[in-house]
């Protein structure tokens, strides 16, 4: 009869550093909570000082900023922030020191969790923020939520890989990261770890839950620290709604499904469109921005109100500042100018450029149904319901939205009508956009996650790394040197396609280097082992 091994602490707080699983990561969470909350308050003083020198206005005050300005420094500045953008993205993407030749965004951080095992490069996020701090504080209609959180998550995968920690608890640090960039940005907590959990991670498991709440709060309370307790951008006092008041939610959320598709559709085909456009003509992508400096600087000219991120304007649609026919112009104009900013390589996110719109639509559905002289809740109330909406269709984060706006207005019924309009807007936008900003973009760059982790494992595991190594003289002189083969670089769901198609138990696996040299072996039973375990491992990573 054989002992049961005695139990070691020293083995067990191994154990669990190394799984993932320690408390200690609770720790880091909140060590990440204070860099990543730091590296988005520097992010906005660079936008900032960007903005002081370009317009000498407050980034989140440029309508009023630019009011007495002249033309011809309206005009300047987005065609000189575009050409200080351009020689960073020329810089950056010769010196590998960019992943592409455009910014990291969002996108970037869930592909980096669910594709790259939480690698983002510190040098990407540096050089990404630095590009949408100078593209938002020269006027580029964008939002500064995006890059935050790619900032705040390449400080995050760097802690990891200092600490050298497995992949799943790198990818919890990572929701770390975006979280307390999110709270130190929106002042919003709760709002913060629950944009991780349902944009990065993906999931709710528990042994993430401590520590991405821990980073969030810790952001949060930076902010507090050096900007104070207030919002994003001032909030009015809601009027109470009304039974009357639920046809006009829902009419409202339908009416969001249609600007948020608009929205999602116009950024993700603009920088492909525009691309293709300066391929044609010979012009390289990292001369883009100026020429859409001098796009966004005439459309200023006609609404300042589409300058940088907008907040301002966004403030006076939710107190009912503008009327019914400027705020659908808005809508048109933000839309435009949000697709030239980041179609032509200019930084930014799209957090802040919903938002906006959803106050423009919701406040002018408000006005129309006060000129009906129906007993509404009012103008504001509508514009903080519009802005959820729309946001979160757009961005697929109902829930996230939903929060912001409980957490910034502070209003139940209001959080309530937005639940239910943004529920609407998210089922018809995706049926008519075919999905959200975030996923479309992962999309266009191989991975479907809307398929779930399932899907992406084929498409992420690598041959070299399930196939059984081998010397070329091993493989048998009766082997076909010219017969169908596997390549190491080939991806699982290629191989197990291969040899079901092909009818085989097994190949040969060989090198793409030189004369092709056989390095492995791979059979159909290797094959859907290593898939049923990477099922398994992400499973129990979803749920424990």
């Amino acid at each position: 009869m054989t002992e049961s091994p005695r139990f070691s602490p020293v083995r067990w707080i191994v154990r669990q550093w190394t799984e993932g699983r320690s408390a200690a990561l609770w720790l880091v969470g909140a060590v990440i909570g204070v860099v990543a909350g730091y590296a988005a308050l520097g992010f906005i003083l660079a936008i900032e000082v960007t903005s002081y020198l370009m317009f000498g206005a407050d980034h989140e005050l440029l309508v009023s900023g630019v009011s007495g300005l002249p033309v011809w420094q309206i005009m300047l500045a987005p065609v000189a922030g575009g050409v200080i953008v351009s020689a960073i993205l020329y810089v950056g993407f010769s010196r590998g020191w960019l992943v592409e030749n455009r910014t990291g965004a969002v996108a970037d951080v869930m592909e980096a969790r669910a594709a790259r095992g939480g690698q983002i490069t510190l040098a990407d996020g540096l050089l990404s923020a630095a590009i949408s701090a100078v593209s938002l504080g020269s006027g580029g209609s964008a939002g500064r939520e995006g890059p935050a959180v790619h900032l705040g998550a390449a400080v995050a995968s760097l802690i990891a890989r200092i600490l050298r920690l497995p992949p799943r608890a790198i990818r919890i640090l990572l929701a770390c990261g975006a979280a307390a960039a999110v709270a130190a940005s929106f002042n919003a907590p709760v709002a913060g770890a629950l944009f991780a959990f349902e944009i990065v991670l993906g999931h709710y498991a528990l042994r993430s839950i401590a520590p991405v709440a821990i980073a969030s709060v810790t952001g949060a309370l930076i902010s507090r620290a050096h900007l104070g307790a207030t919002p994003a951008f001032s909030m009015p006092e809601l009027s109470p709604a009304g039974l009357l008041d639920l046809p006009g939610v829902i009419g409202l959320g339908l009416m969001s499904a249609l600007v948020a598709s608009a929205f999602v559709l116009s950024v993700i085909h603009a920088p492909r469109v525009i691309g293709q456009t300066a391929k044609q003509i010979g012009l390289p992508i990292w001369a883009l921005p100026p020429v859409g400096g001098i796009l966004i600087g005439g459309l200023a000219l006609i609404s300042p109100e589409i300058l940088g991120v907008g907040y301002e304007a966004t403030a006076t649609a939710l107190a009912g500042g503008y009327a019914i026919p400027i705020l659908i112009l808005l809508v048109g104009m933000k839309l435009l100018a949000t697709a030239i900013t980041l179609g032509f390589r200019f930084g930014g996110g799209v957090f802040s450029p919903s938002l906006y719109l959803g106050a423009m639509l919701g406040a002018a559905f408000g006005g129309v149904l006060a000129l009906t002289g129906a007993e509404t809740a009012g103008v504001p109330f509508y514009a903080v319901v519009g802005m959820g909406a729309v946001a979160g269709a757009a961005l697929g984060a109902p829930l996230s939205t939903t929060l912001i706006v409980f957490e910034l207005t502070a209003s139940y019924e209001a959080s309530v009508a937005v639940l239910i309009a943004v529920s609407l807007a998210t089922v018809l936008s995706q049926a008519l956009a075919g999905g959200s900003v975030f996923h479309k973009q992962i999309l266009r760059r191989g991975y479907d996650l809307s398929r779930g982790q399932a899907r992406v494992l084929l498409q992420t595991i690598r041959v070299r790394e399930v196939m059984t190594p081998m010397r070329p003289d091993e493989a048998g002189a009766d082997f076909d040197k010219d017969a169908p083969c596997l390549f190491e670089d080939d991806y699982l769901g290629k191989a197990i396609g291969f040899l079901s198609a092909e009818a085989l138990d097994g190949t040969v696996v060989r090198s793409r280097t030189g004369d092709q040299p056989i390095v492995g072996y791979i059979s159909r039973t290797e094959a859907h082992a290593a898939y049923a375990q990477a099922l398994a491992e992400a499973h129990e990573e979803e749920h424990r």
